[in-house]
């Protein structure tokens, strides 16, 4: 039977003045034995070594487990939370045709198409596309863009079918022709630096209060409140239009998270995983608002004034401004679009100031079809 050197026996043989060279090749000797031979010559770092399950019972904790695997550190790191955004060298674009083709297909890049293709495996998994509809773009350089291609179900599209544009929509790489509306997810990367990914999509419960022309209400959903800010509207305009590529520009830039009339929603983040986030925060806020507005007699209780603070000082930690800080009370839960309920917020003791908000139209409607009911009794 193979001698077991524990931690143990070699502190024993250190004490009697033993040399520890007259340890026989064939023993085993346990992690917290080599840690201990390590710390008497001088190391620190322990090395892999043979470990039996028979060790002695004698030895330290650490005999009874198993030796690291080749490459961990033998004590546990201090956490990070790992970022996935892709950082480029300034004024390092490729230029040459050849030059660009060798960083379509360069490492670093075929790995972010994979996260492209895997998020839009998600989308149609979670309903949030149709048909060929939505589209991702990521930003990859000073003047290019990674992009999904026109005409192409995100279920379906491939790792080559990725498309490589510039910051003008011009298409430098790639055999598939990219999406027409590339061009508005380009906007909102010309003016707010912070924006490296931009996903379209219609899910159907934020996209129908796209089609509602009603913005949902805010105060009322923290973690929406905290990842995507108030969820704004942009008018109706013809997709891939002039027109809507301006309006996009200027309503995303402070807000990454928009619906567009009539159409679907966009969601903007630092990569194309952030980005997908947001506009999962944004359908399940539509959601939950919905449903909740058809409970409580459709009374929907706000986030006060101090708990707004509070979430714009979280956003501040994450690196997100909130367009609404310094705003007044009754300027921040402004909910006048939304009549699928009352934005009834209720007394400061439980979290929120004093208001509803109903609609003027509906209520001179009923006043008149009561009044002619009366009339006709």
């Amino acid at each position: 039977m193979k001698q077991v050197i524990t931690a143990n026996t070699i502190k024993d043989m250190i004490s009697q003045g033993v040399s520890l060279d007259t340890i026989s090749g064939s023993a085993v000797i346990t992690p917290s034995a080599q840690d201990a031979i390590n710390a008497h010559n001088g190391r620190s770092v322990a090395t892999n070594s043979s470990y039996s399950s028979q060790t002695s019972s004698a030895g330290g904790s650490s005999d009874r487990f198993p030796p690291l695997p080749a490459g961990v550190p033998s004590v546990p790191p201090e956490p990070i939370v790992p970022s996935a955004e892709y950082t480029w060298v300034p004024g390092g674009d490729p230029t040459t045709p050849e030059e660009i083709q060798r960083f379509f297909y360069s490492p670093d890049i075929m790995a972010i198409k994979k996260d492209m293709i895997n998020v839009a495996r998600k989308m149609w998994k979670r309903n949030m596309v149709d048909g060929n509809g939505g589209n991702i773009t990521i930003r990859v350089g000073d003047n290019l863009v990674l992009c999904t291609p026109t005409l192409r179900s995100k279920g379906e599209v491939l790792l080559d079918e990725i498309a490589l544009i510039d910051l003008d929509g011009n298409q430098k790489a790639g055999w598939r022709k990219r999406t027409s509306e590339a061009l508005t997810h380009l906007a909102i990367m010309k003016v707010q630096p912070k924006c490296k990914s931009v996903i379209h999509g219609h899910p159907p419960y934020s996209t129908a209060f796209a089609v509602a022309n009603i913005e949902p209400p805010t105060c009322l959903c923290s973690e929406a409140e905290i990842f995507t800010g108030p969820i704004k509207l942009v008018p109706y305009f013809t997709p891939g239009s002039h027109e809507l590529t301006i309006a996009v520009r200027d309503t995303a830039k402070d807000n990454p998270a928009i619906l567009l009339a009539n159409h679907g929603v966009m969601a903007w983040g630092s990569d194309v995983e952030d980005a997908y986030w947001k506009m999962e925060n944004m359908e399940t806020a539509c959601q939950t608002v919905t449903i909740a507005a058809g409970l409580n007699g459709g009374k929907l209780p706000t986030i006060n004034h101090d708990g707004m603070k509070d979430i714009f000082e979280i956003r501040r930690s994450i690196g997100m401004e909130d367009p609404r800080e310094g705003l007044q009370e009754c300027e921040l839960c402004q909910n006048d679009s939304f009549t699928g309920g009352q934005v009834c917020p209720i007394p400061e003791s439980t979290g929120a100031s004093v208001g509803t908000s109903l609609n003027p139209q509906a209520e001179d409607l009923v006043k008149k079809l009561t009044d002619q009911i009366i009339a006709n009794m």
